[in-house]
């Protein structure tokens, strides 16, 4: 199998203190050589070893492909209406998802794998080479369950989120919908999903709803995920941390016993800037979480509703400007701490046997990705081994 050296890096994040200069383990004037889909080695560029082939970054900076460990995007239609009177002072709600549940319903299975094409490769666009995405716009047994199938064509991390509201369908009989998730629901979606989430809030699903919901699923094989403490303090957080989760997310809304649960558990803290900036809601307080002593990862939220953006890069920006994150927690949260949410290993870094994921930054520091927001920097991006841009 040919090998191949990406040498003349500026500035290359490995994630890996023993190999560089500080947490994010930074080498300046760096090479990685990659061979398959792994990387084979990483260090100065005049100590490269010898390989078949030679990419030139011309003094670029270089990262690992970024992790989005959170995204809905098993979809059809629009709320651009909605979005638009929220812009115009109407306040958010969870109802908003009930318009995306009728139209995916009357989608095709070929529309939203044409719809879910589109938005994987707008992120991959913008550095993104592994993508969480989840269903919870079908609410039926065989709309969530094609939803999951549609996903994990093309993703390896898919989450079971049935619990995303309380169908439409069940709206008189919000028990009945619960038996449905953890029942016929769970048994036609967990051969497709690794993860299973719910949506613990007020106008969705209440603490005792979740924990039933989360141990089913559990007990199906698949891992707890949970949507927490977004719009008002709840239960989410608490519970997240009490079935050993491998997420809260959101978090915006903590109290101190909150945050003291994340900080000494296993439980990553998964923020979403996105959101908060598309419904101008109160920011996750991110430097009080990494303060704590909190694992921390940075996530789009890619929904048609809430926050839709398909860009790390805008994430990572938000993150530093309005939630506290220096550019270097900015940008692990949004490679190495996307890489914990997900529990994996092997991606979130560029260390030897990691797999070659690394986008190419037309710029020479990582700290671009917030010194320039909104700027399209992302130059090339490599995933497991072949360069897709």
């Amino acid at each position: 199998m040919a090998t191949t050296v990406i040498t003349n890096i500026s500035s290359l994040v490995t994630n890996d203190p023993s190999l560089g200069e500080g947490p994010l383990g930074l080498i300046q004037d760096a090479a990685v050589v990659v061979d398959g889909d792994r990387v084979a080695w990483v260090g100065r560029s005049s100590k490269a070893p010898a390989t078949d082939n030679r990419v030139d970054a011309e003094g670029r900076s270089a990262l690992p492909g970024f992790v989005d460990s959170h995204s809905h995007l098993v979809f059809a239609g629009d709320r651009t209406a909605e979005f638009n009177a929220r812009m115009s002072g109407q306040s958010y709600s969870a109802g908003g998802i009930r318009t995306t549940v009728a139209a995916t319903r009357a989608a095709s299975d070929e529309a939203l794998e044409a719809n879910l094409r589109r938005y994987l490769r707008e992120a991959l666009r913008q550095g993104t080479t592994t993508q969480e995405t989840k269903s919870g716009y079908g609410l039926t047994v065989e709309d969530e369950a094609r939803a999951l199938r549609v996903a994990a064509a093309h993703t390896d991390e898919v989450t079971y989120l049935g619990a995303h509201i309380v169908s439409p369908d069940y709206a008189d009989d919000p028990a009945g919908y619960v038996d449905l998730v953890t029942g016929p629901m769970l048994d036609a979606c967990a051969p497709h999903a690794r993860w299973i989430d719910v949506f613990c809030e007020r106008g969705a699903f209440d603490g005792d709803q979740a924990r039933t919901i989360l141990t089913a699923g559990a007990a199906r094989g698949l891992i707890p995920r949970v949507h927490a403490n977004q719009l008002s303090y709840g239960p989410g957080v608490q519970l997240a941390v009490e079935l050993g989760a491998a997420s809260a997310d959101h978090c915006t809304h903590l109290t101190d016993a909150d945050v003291d649960a994340l900080a000494s558990g296993d439980t990553v803290a998964t923020l979403l800037p996105g959101a908060e900036f598309s419904t101008r809601a109160q920011w996750p307080d991110a430097r009080r979480l990494l303060d704590a002593g909190a694992t921390v990862a940075l996530s789009t939220d890619c929904n048609p509703g809430s926050s839709f953006t398909s860009s790390m890069p805008f994430c990572v920006a938000l993150a530093v400007r309005d939630m506290g994150m220096t550019p270097d927690e900015a940008v692990w949260s949004a490679t190495a701490g996307g890489a914990a949410a997900l529990r994996r290993t092997d991606i979130g870094r560029l260390t030897p046997g990691t797999r070659a994921d690394l986008t190419l930054l037309d710029a020479p520091s990582h700290v671009h990705l917030a010194y320039r927001p909104g700027v399209p920097l992302v130059s090339a991006v490599w995933r497991r081994g072949v360069r897709e841009l």
